[in-house]
């Protein structure tokens, strides 16, 4: 289904029965991308709603900066618009800003935060990175562009455990699946800045650090969780991708730390 915004329509997932969960992914990524792997999981014992940004997944392109503002209160009205009128709120990567972001401005409305290898300001690194990422993208790039995202995507561990002959397929196949919405996403991670939000937190709050994360330093995320009152820590030995490196221990994390706030 789509629900229409002045972005254009956002095209929404909803899954599962039981309390909500709102789903916010990463750059580049979608929701089917970012949290495929765990769906099934999280829809065992919640309702599950996400959106893909303009650019990703079925929804499509708007062209020139996205508000960050926006797209937390496009995320909400998805719910709602889903019968969810509290949840708690899963952000990815760039899905964290906006998690936090969506918690700031309907405070009312969320219960928890979970936020996986993600940011409140990018530091030094994350803001080339972004930079780099885009600049490929703009030269059409997209088979080096996969191997980029490869290289700063996965963990040192994960990259040696793909056989030779495989990681050329694997490559290629990624490189077609990079959405047209990257300037546009990639311009966001290096601009959104949402530190003034972290001291107001109030909920119950689970930061899941990727410690092997070559993208967005185990330092930096560990910041977050520190600016926020009360926040919790989890670690996962993964590079910038726990869906594809551990999925399983991703989703324990996530429900076991929902579970008794529910």
């Amino acid at each position: 289904m789509t629900t229409d915004t002045q972005l254009g329509p956002l095209a929404v997932t909803v899954r599962g029965a039981g309390p909500g969960l709102l789903l916010a992914h990463g750059a580049g990524g979608g929701i089917e991308a970012n949290y495929g792997p765990i769906l099934d999981g999280l829809a065992a014992g919640h309702t599950v709603v996400g959106a893909d940004y303009p650019g990703s997944g079925a929804t499509p392109r708007f062209v020139g900066p996205l508000s960050e503002d926006e797209l937390a209160d496009r995320l909400v009205e998805a719910a709602v618009a889903n019968g969810l009128e509290t949840f708690a709120v899963s952000g990815f990567s760039l899905g964290g800003p906006i998690a936090i972001r969506i918690a700031a401005r309907h405070p009312e409305r969320v219960t928890a935060l979970i936020l996986t290898a993600t940011f409140a300001k990018a530091d030094a690194r994350l803001a080339l990175s972004a930079r780099i990422w885009s600049e490929i993208y703009q030269d059409r790039n997209t088979l080096r562009l996969a191997e980029f995202l490869t290289l700063v995507g996965f963990s040192t561990r994960a990259l040696d455990a793909i056989p030779a002959g495989e990681l050329d397929a694997a490559l290629k196949a990624f490189a077609e699946s990079i959405p047209d919405g990257t300037p546009e996403h990639t311009e966001l991670v290096g601009r959104i800045d949402v530190r003034g939000d972290l001291a107001g937190i109030t909920v119950p709050t689970l930061v899941v650090v990727t410690a092997q994360d070559a993208l967005v330093d185990p330092t930096l995320q560990r910041e977050l969780a520190g600016a926020i009152p009360g926040a919790q820590t989890a670690e996962i030995a993964t590079g910038h991708l726990p869906m594809a490196e551990r999925p399983g221990a991703w989703l324990g994390l996530i429900t076991e730390f929902l579970d008794p706030h529910e």
